[in-house]
């Protein structure tokens, strides 16, 4: 049997009293309930992840308000489509302009809204993933009212699924019977539109291997062999989690963005935790690439900060570029070696004390004690440096730090030698 559109369209809520998972601000008594019963709805901004609602949180409104349902995505449109519903909805009057992915829109065509916003010629419904206060500029943010959508937890999606189930013409006439839910709300990750999608891929998938006037039984297994060529199979919590996180550090060490991309794309798609993957390239930074390209660093720290500002979908650009970045750059390992050594030593010899020349003397009975005595002040010397030891006397002219074999490390190589060759032999 053909059917028109996804299950996920065909089971799109049209009125606030449908839509599961957001009764926080569709409920009888919310906002946006009793706004929409004094006939007065505000401009508003839907913040949340995606899937969760915010296109048909907008439909639903436009509808139970009786308004024109004008829709504009920020990524393909500009001043110029903005400015063409704006003169529509005057012809018009009582309209709503929904735009996805507001945060896109730069100052100036967020501004271009402004005049209608405030005016009421258009009521305003924007969608973001991002947090407003970041990307919505002042002007346009402070006349808009902020709701915030929730990720939908486990018992919404199975009521999700039940309905659909019990609602759906194509599902009522596969005879589906749901005997397992776990894969699919655990893989769709509290995503409305990919848990259906999901459901949809593995009734076709288990049809395909049912007789005619079977029932088609939905199973967790049947579920990931379904989704086995569309979405990335990953267990965060198991074996995989692990050997994935690997092959993509080590694409990054052994210098193959290509590699490590694929591997980032794998852990993308499986639902791994976008900050674990920022925290692990800052990590990289020092311990694979350290003083052979400082900026890797500079450039992975900024990665996590971003990463934690923007969230999902767009934080996969950024961590691509810092992938790309950090696989592309010229390795060393010196610094992490000498920090393991260097705690080696400390496990064998233990507390050693220090020496008296560099202890600190903030006190008369320190200094009686000798406490800072011939110390020299580093910057009194030529090229501000002045030979002196800093070791324990244990472990005197102990070299820890080698740096490594590239054009940076070189740089610091020659500059030690000119001060330790003889006590390092640098």
């Amino acid at each position: 049997m053909a059917v028109s559109h996804l299950l996920a369209e065909r089971m799109r809520p049209k009125t606030l009293a449908d839509i599961i998972g957001q009764e926080h601000i569709t409920a009888p008594g919310s906002l946006l309930f009793q706004a929409l019963q004094q006939k007065k709805l505000p401009s508003i901004i839907l913040w949340g992840p995606p899937g969760v609602g915010k296109t048909t949180l907008a439909l639903a409104l436009a509808h139970e308000a009786g308004m024109l349902f004008f829709q504009l995505s920020a990524i393909s449109s500009g001043v110029k489509e903005i400015r063409e519903v704006i003169d529509a909805a005057k012809k018009h009057g009582n309209a709503l302009l929904f735009i996805d992915e507001i945060h896109r829109f730069n100052k100036g065509q967020q501004d271009a809204l402004l005049g209608a916003v405030e005016k009421g010629i258009i009521t305003l419904v924007g969608a973001t993933t991002e947090n407003p206060s970041f990307e919505v500029n002042s002007a346009l943010l402070s006349r808009c009212q902020v709701f915030v959508l929730k990720s939908l937890d486990e018992e919404k999606l199975v009521s999700l699924l039940k309905r659909a189930l019990q609602t759906d013409t194509w599902l009522m006439d596969h005879r589906v019977r749901l005997d397992e839910t776990e894969a699919l709300t655990r893989m769709s990750g509290g995503d409305a539109r990919k848990l259906l999608n999901l459901l949809e891929m593995a009734v076709q998938f288990a049809t395909g291997s049912k007789g005619q006037d079977e029932q088609t039984i939905i199973t967790d297994d049947v579920v990931m062999q379904a989704a086995q060529s569309r979405v990335a199979l990953y267990d965060k919590k198991g074996e995989q989690h692990y050997d994935i996180i690997s092959a993509f550090i080590k694409s990054i060490r052994g210098s193959d963005p290509n590699g490590a991309v694929y591997w980032l794309a794998r852990m993308l798609e499986g639902g791994e935790d976008i900050e674990f993957i920022a925290r692990r390239l800052v990590i990289l930074a020092s311990e694979d690439i350290g003083n052979a390209n400082p900026t890797a660093l500079v450039m992975a720290n900024t990665c996590f900060e971003a990463v934690r500002k923007i969230g999902n979908p767009e934080s996969r650009i950024i961590l691509s570029q810092c992938t790309v970045y950090l696989a592309s750059s010229p390795k060393s390992n010196a610094s992490y070696m000498a920090i393991e050594e260097a705690i080696a030593l400390v496990r064998e010899h233990g507390d050693l004390p220090v020496p008296f020349h560099i202890r600190n003397a903030p006190t008369g009975l320190m200094k009686k004690l000798g406490y800072g005595k011939d110390y020299q002040y580093s910057h009194l010397g030529e090229g501000n440096f002045l030979e002196q030891e800093y070791l324990p006397e244990k472990i005197t002219d102990t070299k820890l730090y080698d740096p490594g074999n590239n054009p940076r490390e070189d740089e610091l190589r020659k500059f030690l030698k000119q001060r330790w060759k003889e006590k390092y032999g640098y």
